[in-house]
């Protein structure tokens, strides 16, 4: 029987993309594996065409063979009668030649078995790690915040141990290779689960994965290579980070393992309310209360910004909750080029405790308004009014 389409196979087109290929072939996999497939010798034989479509299209020089010439471009022996095949059919470990990890794919479909594929078995349990990042909180003002600030903080680390150099051993001793796992950190265990015996690579129970033992250790940190140090660090709080944010300091976390970089140390900003100053983003907001002459006659009034005092100029006749913009006068831009503006509101404070000749003043002042010239929001409000309902 002449061999399947292989893009027919995955269900894909021929533009498909590398991504697309791979996840029609984890679909398709899934879909036929033996375990789900007890006694199918159909679901069997369709598993092993979907590894040999995707062994193929999942390297760019045989697909590019196979989109010219078909089965041919990529198996010379192939005949149109030909039933072809995958080939290394024999449970789990015969597809190690199609260089597919299949832990990688079926890990989640059997949760904690994980021991399918390849990654176990070639990880090395001694090569470098980065160490660890150290998430740390600090408090900043409002204005700290918006204009930086140098502040220092306190917390503890691992660092290499300095009596043996991070090995973990006494001087004149080293590692010995581990017993159990060869030295690999991994060793193969069969497990009885509900899709019959599954054999498994599971963390070496006497190495903890690290592949090697520790006979003689280091007194002063009993054999781990590191010890704990409280660190006081002087940081420099970008200007403008916001409230919840986090700014990193690269390289000053715990020790890295084997010779590999340090963590970092990840800063969780919180910052207090202001009692006059909020912002939204990088702008800035604050509410001047003003008086009703400075508002009708006009005024140089005083107004605070994150820099300190600027004078502005309320023109003659400007209304209550009016808003100004002052371009430039809010938050830094974290990025360092720019920043947001500030944004004033000016409301009449009206005044309390008068006494009866003020208050006579104010009535002589009320009384020779007129609505219609001095009042003319007023004056159209009730002309609304009388329209709609006839007032």
């Amino acid at each position: 029987m002449a061999k399947r389409d292989y893009y027919e196979v995955l269900g894909i087109n021929k533009n498909a993309s590398q991504d697309k290929i791979k996840k029609a072939f984890r679909t398709m996999a899934k879909k036929y594996h033996p375990d789900l497939n007890a006694n199918n010798k159909d679901a069997a034989e369709k598993f092993k065409e979907v590894n040999e479509a995707y062994e193929v299209l999942s390297d760019q020089n045989k697909k590019a063979r196979y989109d010219q010439f078909g089965h041919a471009g990529v198996d010379p022996s192939y005949s149109a009668g030909s039933s072809g095949g995958a080939g290394g059919f024999g449970g789990f470990g015969g597809f190690g030649d199609f260089g597919v990890d299949l832990g990688d794919i079926f890990g989640s479909m059997f949760g904690g078995f994980g021991g399918f594929g390849s990654s176990a078995r070639t990880r090395n349990p001694n090569a470098p790690k980065k160490g660890q990042n150290i998430e740390v909180t600090i408090g900043l003002t409002f204005l700290e915040a918006a204009l930086g600030a140098k502040k220092t903080i306190k917390f503890t680390r691992t660092e290499s141990c300095s009596a043996c150099s991070g090995s973990g051993c006494a001087s004149g001793s080293k590692p010995v290779k581990c017993p159990e796992c060869g030295g690999v950190g991994a060793v193969n265990v069969t497990q009885r689960t509900p899709f019959g015996m599954v054999s498994t690579t599971k963390t070496c129970p006497k190495c903890h994965g690290s592949g090697s033992l520790i006979n003689n250790p280091c007194k002063i940190c009993s054999g781990s290579g590191v010890r704990q140090k409280s660190v006081s660090l002087d940081v420099n709080c970008p200007a403008g980070i916001d409230d919840k944010q986090i700014f990193v300091i690269k390289g000053q976390g715990n020790a890295g393992y084997k010779g590999g970089p340090n963590g970092d140390v990840e800063v969780l900003v919180r910052v207090t309310k202001h009692e006059i100053f909020s912002r939204d983003g990088y702008d800035v907001y604050c509410e001047v209360p003003v008086t009703f002459t400075q508002l009708a006659l006009g005024d140089n009034i005083v107004v605070p910004t994150i820099d300190g005092k600027v004078q502005y100029s309320i023109a003659e006749g400007t209304q209550p909750g009016t808003t100004f913009r002052l371009k430039g006068r809010g938050i830094p831009f974290t990025s360092g080029r720019g920043r947001g503006d500030e944004y004033i509101r000016v409301n009449i404070e009206v005044p309390r405790g008068l006494n009866s000749k003020q208050k006579e003043k104010l009535r002589e002042f009320a009384d020779s308004l007129q609505d219609g010239k001095n009042y003319t929001k007023r004056k159209s409000f009730f002309e609304k009014l009388k329209n709609e309902f006839s007032i």
